[in-house]
């Protein structure tokens, strides 16, 4: 058991509370095309999209990078409400942690977010959501974080739980002051030992059982 049971949580979304990743494999191929590069499957995406675009696209398609993401983000709001859908028992997560302060960090550009956040029935959830580009920075950076929580009214602490699916959310976690919590075994991502969080859940039941138990 964790040391000490949360007061907020924060969540990532991309294969933490939300599995979008068809709509955003169609996008990056949509662009890879464009820019002569080969498609990539689904699940290379999966492991592979950690960082925002304007973090990564320069070292894909180098000067070409912002007309590549004006392109990307153009093919993804065309089609990603078509492709998402919760992740297996988030929905019962989302209620078993109702008592507690929550907010959504994640590198997907913020609109986006916000707009699959709102598709999904879930804004009532949360008192913040940060996407690419909304902070100063993006994850590993900590400045997503600490903006939610400075939105949200609480300091960071270890008693607020950044929860995420790969070792760059655990990065994020520490740098801004919270406890690292790792959903799922982080198979895509090199494993639960690569991504060193302060804890671990199986998936999202577990993790909504062990809420119910400290309620």
């Amino acid at each position: 058991m964790p040391p000490e049971p949360p007061r907020a949580l924060l969540y990532d979304w991309d294969n933490t509370l939300a599995d979008g990743w068809g709509g955003i494999t169609a996008a990056l191929n949509v662009t890879y095309a464009a820019h002569g590069l080969p498609p990539i499957t689904l699940e290379q995406t999966r492991a592979q999209a950690r960082r925002s675009a304007r973090e990564s696209f320069p070292a894909i398609f180098g000067p070409a990078w912002e007309a590549a993401s004006a392109l990307f983000y153009a093919s993804l709001r065309a089609q990603h409400l078509d492709h998402l859908q919760p992740m297996p028992a988030v929905a019962a997560l989302l209620v078993a942690g109702a008592r507690l302060p929550k907010g959504v960090v994640s590198n997907k550009d913020g609109a986006l977010l916000r707009a699959e956040i709102a598709h999904l029935g879930w804004a009532g959830h949360f008192a913040a959501v940060v996407g690419a580009g909304d902070a100063s920075a993006d994850k590993p950076d900590a400045a997503p974080l600490l903006l939610a929580l400075r939105t949200m009214g609480i300091p960071p602490a270890p008693a607020v739980w950044y929860v995420g699916d790969t070792a760059l959310d655990m990065q994020a976690a520490r740098a801004a002051g919270c406890t690292a919590i790792l959903l799922g075994d982080a198979a895509h991502d090199g494993g639960i030992a690569r991504a060193a969080p302060d804890f671990h859940f199986a998936d999202a039941k577990v993790f909504a059982d062990y809420l119910l138990s400290v309620a």
